[in-house]
Formats: C-alpha cells, structure tokens, sequence
C-alpha cells in the first residue's frame, strides 16, 4: 500500500532571492539528498559535491567552457579565454597570466589603498554609508580602471553596460519578457564593442603603460593579436573586472556586520587577514556556480548526462561539502586547510585571483582600521541577487 506519510520537501530553488541571501542550507541537502538534481522547468542537472565539481572543472575536454552559442552574453564571439577550452585557451593564459601575477599586481596596491582612503574620507566622519554603492562599488572598479589605463570618468558608463550583460532584468519594463532583456543585453554588447573599438585605435597611435596598450603589442606565438581577439579579452574584462570584487566586498561585510564575533577576530588579529578572506570566500562564495556544455555522454554520481546538455556545477555547495571540509557548516576563520573553489578550478582558474584577493584585502584592511565597529541599519533586510551573490544597497550605521 502507498504511504500517507507526506515525502520530504524539494529542495529550494537556488535562484529564489530568499536561498541567495542564506544559501547554505539549500547547498548542504544538495550535497546530501541529490548531487545531482535538476532544476525545475529547464531540468538543467546541477552538480553540487566537490569530488564531482572538481573533476568536472579539470575536464574540460567533457565539460566544455565553448558556450557562446549556448550562452547569450551579448558577444558576437566566445570571449577569451573564458569561453575557449584547451589547447587554444592555454596559449591566451600564456601571454595574460605574466599581467595578473602577484607580484605585477602587488605594483597598483599603493594606489587602491589611497583610492580607498579617498572613499573612506568622504564618508567615514558621518556615522552612515550605503556600503554596497559608496565603497564596495567604486574601489575595485577604480583598481580595475588603472590596471587596463581605463579613464575614471568612464565607470558609470562601463557598470551601467555591464548590468546591461549581467542583470539585463533589472532595466527592463517586463522582467519576465524574454525577447526585451535579450534586446537589452545585444544593446548593451554592441556598446561594449563600440567602447572598445576606439580605444584599440587609441592604443594603436599612443600606446601607454597600461594592459589595453600591452593587448596591443604583445605577440602569440609570433604574430600579434588581431582585433577581434583585443575585443573578445576586454569583454570579458569588463564583466570580470567590475562585478565579481564587489559582489564579495558586499557579502563578506554583510556576514561580519551580522556576526561580530566574526569581525572581533578580523579586528584582534589582523595579521589572520588573508586566511580570513579565503574562508569567506568558501562560505560566501559570490559567484555560486558555473555552467559547462558536456560533449559527449557521461556519467556524474552514477546519473547519466547525455551529450548537449548544459551542467551546472555549484561551487557554493562544494565548498561546503563535509568529504572536503572539516566543520564545513561553521565559519572558521582561521582555518589551516582551505581549498576552497570561489575561484574555480583546473584550466578555467580565474584569471584575475591574485588581483581579487588584493582588492578584498586592502579594502577590508582599510575600512576596519578607520571604521572598526558597525552594523546594519535598523529595519533594513539585505537582498541578495541570485547566481552571482550580490547586494545592490547595504545600508551601514556605526557610532
């Protein structure tokens, strides 16, 4: 006879803005009851244990990162080397991975931590802020806007296209209406391109000491870049370069302003700074997952994925898979063994992780060391945008 005993609930929606403001309990009944669910009307299958999302990401020749069809970002073409897979992308890393490196962007520090202070200065006296726009914004936008010799005056233009690619739901009058957020997002591509275009030509007849001048010159396997590929890198530089950072500023601040026992050791031991961002990076992890196309028939936990299929791997969820983490639904700040996967993994490693972790750091050590102590606005409830983990306002008070 059939049970009257009701079944268990179904797992919740990640993209629901309710789990993304408090993922972690959604993550860990993945990783337990279905590491392989798959999501309700699409039934895009979604990957959450970290052996399996690990050994997706150092496979690409299954789990594919060739997407631009699939994956409708505004582009014309892949951008590089996102969506490109190896060998092709390796041969870009070569040349992109020197302008990343720790030590070519320990150079631009001293400048984000005047930039930071120059923030902190207009506010900081006032006892209020909205963190989100006031600080978490602006500061990695401007190291991002110096690395590539990009004029400040032009960031509202390049966040405002880059929402454009990224949230094109928010601008539009019908959120719901596929073909007006795909019209925004083709809109906002084509300026992309155009922004593009003129500085390629401005860097072509006065280069500078800068990346987009660097693009312009540098040569791969003998041959310089052509326009298409300057194009396609800086594309995707845009949507990395001014999202990602702030996303994380916004969540780390979000989590130590509601748990002060968290920020009293960030404050007692500064030094512990590092290790601390990795482990809010593990728990927070801004950019919840990722998407591959599998181009051929596999398996994943003994559930079979037919070739075509897009997969999401839920790094979120990995990273609090307990067959990796110790104490995996505690925040511990000083943990001692983290491989956490914010960053990704295998050949498709973020490109710009020794720069996000220069951000995170001189923008926590900066705000703590002149505004200690702060707290959420009374009555305010942060909202937090789902896929890429976001809060567009995070009132703050402090004393």
């Amino acid at each position: 006879m059939p049970s009257d005993e009701p079944g268990p609930d179904p797992i919740p929606n990640f993209f629901d803005p309710k789990v993304a403001a408090c993922p972690q309990p959604t993550y860990r009944r993945m990783v337990n009851e279905e590491p392989v669910m798959h999501m309700p009307v699409t039934h895009t299958p979604v990957i959450s244990r970290y052996e399996d999302v690990i050994h997706c990401l150092r496979n690409p020749e299954i789990f594919s990162s060739d997407m631009a069809e699939q994956m409708a970002l505004g582009t014309d073409r892949p951008m590089i080397p996102q969506q490109i897979d190896p060998p092709a992308q390796t041969r870009y890393r070569k040349i992109l991975d020197p302008r990343f490196s720790r030590k070519r962007i320990g150079e631009i520090e001293p400048a984000l931590r005047e930039s930071a202070n120059a923030l902190l200065d207009r506010f900081s006296e006032s006892g209020e802020c909205d963190y989100s726009q006031q600080y978490a914004v602006p500061l990695p936008c401007q190291a991002f806007l110096h690395l590539l010799g990009l004029p400040v005056d032009d960031l509202s233009e390049l966040i405002h296209l880059k929402d454009g690619i990224i949230r094109p739901q928010n601008r539009a009058e019908n959120p719901m209406d596929a073909d007006e957020v795909a019209s925004i997002r083709a809109s906002s591509g084509r300026q992309i391109y155009d922004y593009f275009e003129g500085l390629i030509g401005e860097r072509r007849s006065a280069p500078r000491e800068d990346l987009m001048s660097y693009l312009v010159s540098v040569e791969l396997e003998g041959e310089k870049l052509s326009h298409n590929e300057i194009l396609d890198i800086s594309y995707l530089f845009i949507l990395a370069g001014l999202d990602t950072v702030t996303a994380s500023l916004n969540c780390f601040i979000a989590n130590l302003a509601a748990n002060p026992e968290n920020r009293a050791q960030i404050l007692e031991k500064p030094e512990n700074l590092e290790t601390a961002i990795e482990e809010l990076l593990r728990w927070e992890t801004p950019v919840a997952g990722v998407p591959r196309l599998v181009t051929r028939d596999t398996e994943v936990a003994g559930t079979p994925i037919a070739k075509g299929e897009i997969v999401m791997l839920m790094l979120g969820a990995a990273n609090i898979d307990p067959s990796e983490f110790s104490e995996a639904d505690r925040v511990i700040l000083d943990r001692s063994r983290n491989r956490h996967l914010a960053f990704g993994g295998g050949a498709h490693r973020c490109l710009g992780s020794h720069l996000a972790r220069m951000e995170l750091r001189v923008g926590l050590e900066e705000w703590h060391r002149r505004i200690p102590h702060y707290r959420i606005r009374e009555g305010e409830v942060p909202v937090y945008s789902p896929g890429i983990r976001d809060i567009q306002s995070l009132p703050l008070v402090w004393d």
